[in-house]
């Protein structure tokens, strides 16, 4: 196995795109509990965006592999993971280290890909599918009938969220610029641009009553928009802080104020909620109830995916090694989905 060699994309420091760096190596060897993957599949997150910049609020010191998530083959285990494992397709969330050709993976953090569900398809739902999942369903309990709102609808989160709204029966309105537009409409969702439009004014006529949950990632003055546009009774969803990407100073300080915000916002009495999601807190807290949730909700995921309920956005498909591109690609604000990375 090790002859057929290790190639990472690291990031050596705040680099442009091009910074990148291809490395090789030798494929690790599976200490206990572990496994090695071959990734047939890995993507371009924001989380990767903020992460060059220095910018993402917890990222390890530089130089490292970014890389969010990863689909692929188990084709290594360590002492006391079980046998069967070896040739599954498992995806993995890492947070760091899926922009590899293989990966070290603790055997209890790899959740089985079904059969039928391709690798790049897979990929663009485990991170952004995992996280629209739990935020529509776990946090804002969104129910048939409903109406909510989806900043950045085209993205590989928003689109993900605009679908499983839909299939839970609510009705959902999108910001997107209008090149999107079009796509949205048949995912279902009723556009806004939030480039010409003054979205607040155009949701409160859409939904004068105000909308049952928002889920936003621009944070600054977007957030404070989205929870005035609350009905009562209504949960606003803050999962990032897009507005404050190219930003200089302290990478702490956005998501310190919005978790300021959001904890202000819970104190008023007119029963409207607010929260911050990050899909990896959860792991600090509990590891297993954190593994035992990820592997029931990227189920439902990939099982929306398999009825028909969730389509694979696949925004474009590039080599491991055109990782610079991929990221100038997702950078741009012109794709619709993931831009998906393969060997």
């Amino acid at each position: 196995m090790n002859a057929e060699g290790l190639v990472q994309v690291v990031l050596p420091g705040k680099v442009e795109p091009e910074g990148l760096e291809i490395r090789h190596g030798a494929v690790p060897t599976p200490g206990p509990g572990q496994v090695v993957v071959r990734m047939e599949a890995t993507g371009v997150s924001f989380a990767e965006q903020q992460m060059r910049r220095g910018r993402y609020y917890d990222q390890p010191p530089f130089p490292f592999v970014p890389g969010y998530d990863l689909v692929g083959t188990v084709v290594a285990s360590g002492p006391g993971v079980a046998a069967d494992l070896a040739g599954t397709r498992v995806a993995a969330l890492v947070k760091v280290g899926g922009w590899a050709s293989h990966a070290l993976v603790d055997a209890a953090d790899a959740v089985p890909v079904p059969d039928g569900v391709g690798p790049a398809e897979a990929e663009t739902l485990v991170v952004n599918g995992v996280t629209a999942w739990q935020m529509l369903h776990r946090k804002a309990r969104v129910r048939a009938g409903q109406t909510v709102l989806v900043h950045g609808a085209n993205g590989g989160v928003g689109s993900v969220l605009v679908q499983l709204a839909r299939a839970a029966g609510a009705t959902v309105i999108g910001t997107a610029s209008a090149r999107h537009h079009d796509a949205l409409r048949a995912l279902g969702a009723i556009p806004v641009d939030y480039r010409t439009e003054d979205v607040p004014a155009r949701v409160r006529a859409l939904a004068p009553g105000g909308v049952d949950a928002v889920f936003d990632h621009i944070g600054g003055r977007s957030v404070v928009d989205s929870w005035h546009l609350l009905a009562p009774g209504g949960t606003l969803v803050s999962y990032g802080s897009a507005s404050t990407r190219d930003d200089e100073g302290s990478k702490q300080w956005p998501v310190l104020k919005l978790l300021g915000r959001v904890g202000v916002w819970n104190a008023l009495p007119n029963g409207r909620h607010a929260y911050f999601f990050n899909v990896w807190a959860g792991r600090a807290l509990s590891k297993d109830r954190f593994r035992a949730r990820l592997r029931a909700d990227l189920g439902q995921v990939f099982a929306a995916l398999r009825d028909g309920e969730v389509t694979a956005q696949i925004a474009a498909r590039l080599p491991l090694t055109s990782a610079a591109e991929a990221l100038r690609l997702a950078e741009s604000g012109t794709v619709a989905g993931k831009v998906v990375l393969t060997p």
